[in-house]
C-alpha cells in the first residue's frame, strides 16, 4: 500500500486530497511556492516542501522540484489534483522513470484524451457522439474564419490542450473567429504552453452534462450518474449540482455505457469526467474527457456515497475496484456552488487581497442535510494574483433538488467573507431565480437573465421584511444596552419605540415592542412575531420572523446597519421620526467624473497596448489587454473619442482603477 503521498497541488484541492489520505492512514506531503509559504495546505500537510517563485511557471509547473521533493521526503505517489501537471503525460512519466507512482491514468490515456483533436476521432471510433467540427489544426485567423464559415456559425473556438475555460471563445461572425482565434491562441500559449487551435459546432440551447467514470487496472470500468454544469460565466462553471434536473434514466444511461467505452478504448484507468453537450432534445455530443480528479466531484461523491480521491489512490496501488455498477445507487440532491475572487458588481473581475473575515458556515451531516466546505483558504490569509480565484467550493445535499437549494441558500447567507471582492451574493441571487429552481437551464443561463451584468438583488418580500426587522431588533438591543448602562438608577428603556426605517432615501414607518418571548414588530401597519440570536457588535444574527428561520449578515453604518441576505445587499437606518424629517432634507453625494479615463478594472498584468497617444479611437474598439488570474481581458472604448494620454507602458503591474489611458 502507499505509505506517504504527495499532493503536486496548492489551495482547496490539495487540502482535499490530504483529508483522504490522512483517513487511509497515508503520510502527506505538501510542495509551495513564495506566495503560498503561509497557506493553509502546507499547514494541513505533514511535511512541505519549498519549490520556487509564486509564478507558477516557476514552481508548481517545474517537474524536475516536483519529482526532487518527492525524493527528498522519499514520498512513494504524487496526486496532481487538478490544472498544473494533472494531464501531463510528461510528469507522469518523469515520475515513473523516478520509481514514484502517478495517482491517475496511464501515459497513452492522458495524450489521447489531452489533445481535444485526437480525442474526438477516438471517439468517433468508439461511437460515441461527436459535435460536427474541423478537427484539424487551424493555422492563422483567416483560416480560422474560412473554417467557421464553412460549418456554419455561431462557432466554439478552443485550445486543443485547454481547459477550465481557458483559451474557449465563441464566435458570431467573421470579425469574433478573427478575434476569438488570437485571444484563444495567446491564452493557451499562456496557460498550456500550446498554442494549436481548433473550431468546432456550437450548440444552442445546450446544456453541459458530464458523466464521472472510475476505471481500475483489472478491466473495471464503472459511471457514477452525471453532474449538470450549465451554469457558467465565460466558459468557467459556477454552479454544479447532480443529479440533473433534465436526465431521464435512458439518457443517462446511454451516456454512461458509451463514457465507459470511451475509457475502454484508451485503457483508462482512475477516476476521469467524460463531458458531453446534451440539446433541448436530449440529444448528447461528446465534449472532452478530462483525465483528472473535477473540480466538481463533491457533488458526485454526496449523491453515491463513494469517496472518489480515496478510490483513486486505491487503483494507482494496483487494487481491484470493490463497487459494481449495480452498486451505485444515487441519492438525494447535492449542489456546489464555486465562491471566487471576483467582484460580481464590475463584471466579475478578479480581485486579490487579503480575507479580513473569512469564517464558512459550519460543516455538518445528518440523514436529512449536508453541509460541506473545500477550502484552502483561512481568516487573515492572502488571496494572490498568481493562480486561479477559487476560495471554496461550497456544497449542500438534501433529499430533494428544492431542499438542496434551501439548504445553499441558507449556508450561503451564513457563509462570512470580507476583504477582496467576491461572488457571494451573485451564487445566492441564481438560487433564488426562478428560472434556476424550475431547472430550465442551459449554458447560457448567466448571459440570458443577467444580460447587463450583475446589479444586486431587489430587496423584496419577504426578505424585505426580515431586514427591516433585524435592523429594528438589533438597534432596540444597543439601545437597551446604553440604557442599562447609564439609567441603573433611573427610567428603563420604553418597552414600546416608534421608528422610522430609511433605505434609498424612502421612509417606512415601525414599531418595535419587547415580549417575554422576542418582539411585536408592525411594519407599515402590517404585524409580525419576531425573535433574534445576535451577539452585538457580531457579524452575523439568526432571525425567526413569523416562525421561518433566516440568517443574516450585519455590519454597522451610521445611524443603522448593512444588512445582506439572499443576494440582498440593504443599508437600513433606525432614526425617530424627527431625525428622519431632517434627514430626507441631505443632499445626495454625487459619484466623480471617471468618463474620460479608461481605469485598470482588476489588479493584472498589462500585456498589450493597441493604442498610441494621439490615435482617434471609435465605439468598440479594443484599447487594451490586461491579464489577471490566468485570463486576458479586452478592454475597449465606450465611446469615440482621442487617446490624449497613457501613462502606463506593456509589462506594468497595475491595481484595481489605475490610470491606464487619458481621453480628450
Amino acid at each position: 500500500m502507499i505509505k506517504k503521498i504527495l499532493v503536486a497541488n496548492r489551495g482547496e484541492i490539495a487540502c482535499r486530497v490530504f483529508k483522504s489520505a490522512k483517513a487511509m492512514g497515508i503520510a502527506t506531503v505538501a510542495v509551495y511556492s513564495d506566495a503560498d509559504k503561509n497557506a493553509l495546505h502546507v499547514r494541513m500537510a505533514d511535511e512541505a516542501v519549498y519549490i520556487g517563485a509564486s509564478a507558477a511557471s516557476e514552481s508548481y509547473l517545474v517537474i524536475d522540484k516536483i519529482v526532487a521533493a518527492c525524493k527528498e521526503t522519499g514520498a512513494d505517489a504524487v496526486h496532481p489534483g487538478y490544472g498544473f501537471l494533472s494531464e501531463q503525460s510528461a510528469f507522469c512519466q518523469a515520475l515513473d522513470a523516478a520509481g514514484i507512482l502517478f495517482v491517475g491514468p496511464p501515459v497513452p490515456a492522458i495524450e489521447a484524451m489531452g489533445d481535444k483533436i485526437t480525442s474526438k476521432k477516438i471517439a468517433q471510433e468508439a461511437n460515441v457522439s461527436t459535435v460536427p467540427g474541423h478537427m484539424d489544426l487551424i493555422s492563422d485567423a483567416e483560416h480560422a474564419v474560412k473554417i467557421a464559415t464553412e460549418i456554419g456559425y455561431p462557432v466554439m473556438i478552443k485550445a486543443s490542450a485547454g481547459g477550465g475555460g481557458k483559451g474557449m471563445r465563441i464566435a458570431w461572425d467573421d470579425a469574433e473567429a478573427r478575434e476569438g482565434f488570437a485571444r484563444s491562441k495567446s491564452e493557451a500559449a499562456s496557460s498550456f504552453g500550446d498554442d494549436r487551435i481548433f473550431i468546432e459546432k456550437f450548440i444552442e440551447e445546450p446544456r453541459h452534462i458530464e458523466i464521472q467514470v472510475l476505471a481500475d487496472s483489472h478491466g473495471n470500468c464503472i459511471y457514477l450518474g452525471e453532474r449538470e454544469c450549465s451554469i457558467q460565466r465565460r466558459n468557467q462553471k459556477v454552479i454544479e449540482e447532480a443529479p440533473s434536473p433534465f436526465l431521464d434514466e435512458a439518457t443517462r444511461k446511454a451516456m454512461g455505457e458509451q463514457s465507459c467505452a470511451l475509457a475502454n478504448a484508451v485503457g483508462y484507468t482512475s477516476a476521469g469526467t467524460v463531458e458531453f453537450i446534451v440539446d433541448k432534445d436530449r440529444k448528447f455530443y461528446f465534449l472532452e474527457m478530462n483525465t483528472r480528479l473535477q473540480v466538481e466531484h463533491p457533488v458526485t461523491e454526496l449523491i453515491t456515497g463513494v469517496d472518489l480521491v480515496e478510490q483513486m489512490i486505491r487503483v494507482a496501488d494496483g487494487q481491484k475496484l470493490k463497487i459494481k455498477q449495480k452498486d451505485v445507487q444515487l441519492t438525494g440532491w447535492a449542489m456546489e456552488s464555486r465562491l471566487y475572487a471576483e467582484d460580481p458588481f464590475r463584471n466579475f473581475l478578479p480581485s486579490i487581497g487579503r480575507l479580513t473575515r473569512y469564517r464558512p458556515p459550519e460543516e455538518f451531516a445528518s440523514s436529512n442535510h449536508i453541509v460541506r466546505n473545500d477550502t484552502g483558504v483561512f481568516e487573515g490569509g492572502e488571496i494572490s494574483m498568481f493562480y486561479d480565484p477559487m476560495i471554496a467550493k461550497l456544497c449542500t445535499w438534501g433529499p430533494t433538488r428544492a431542499e438542496a437549494i434551501e439548504h445553499m441558500h441558507s449556508a450561503l447567507d451564513g457563509f462570512e467573507l470580507e476583504g477582496i471582492g467576491h461572488n457571494l451574493p451573485f451564487l445566492s441571487a441564481v438560487m433564488g431565480h426562478p428560472r434556476f429552481q424550475s431547472g430550465n437551464i442551459t449554458t447560457g443561463f448567466i448571459a440570458e437573465e443577467y444580460p447587463d451584468g450583475f446589479e444586486g438583488v431587489a430587496a423584496v418580500e419577504p426578505y424585505k421584511t426580515v431586514l427591516n426587522a433585524t435592523a429594528l431588533m438589533i438597534n432596540r438591543m444597543k439601545e437597551k444596552r446604553i440604557a442599562d448602562r447609564e439609567n441603573a438608577f433611573g427610567k428603563p428603556l420604553s418597552k414600546k419605540q416608534d421608528k422610522v426605517l430609511r433605505s434609498n432615501r424612502e421612509n417606512l414607518n415601525a414599531t418595535i415592542k419587547k415580549t417575554k418571548k422576542g418582539y411585536k414588530i408592525s411594519l407599515d401597519g402590517n404585524k409580525h412575531k419576531c425573535q433574534i440570536k445576535y451577539r452585538l457588535e457580531g457579524s452575523l444574527a439568526e432571525v425567526r420572523v413569523d416562525g421561518i428561520e433566516y440568517r443574516v449578515k450585519v455590519d454597522r453604518i451610521t445611524s443603522g446597519y448593512r444588512l445582506r441576505m439572499r443576494g440582498i445587499d440593504s443599508s437600513i437606518q433606525v432614526l425617530t421620526p424627527r431625525i428622519a424629517d431632517l434627514a430626507a432634507l441631505m443632499p445626495v453625494k454625487l459619484p466623480p467624473d471617471t468618463s474620460k479615463l479608461l481605469l485598470c478594472p482588476m489588479p493584472g498584468l498589462v500585456v498589450s497596448l493597441l493604442v498610441k497617444e494621439g490615435d482617434q479611437v471609435e465605439e468598440g474598439q479594443s484599447l487594451a489587454i490586461v491579464e489577471a488570474m490566468k485570463m486576458e481581458n479586452v478592454l475597449k472604448a465606450e465611446r469615440t473619442t482621442k487617446v490624449s494620454k497613457i501613462p502606463v507602458a506593456e509589462g506594468d503591474s497595475l491595481a484595481v482603477d489605475d490610470v491606464i489611458m487619458e481621453f480628450e
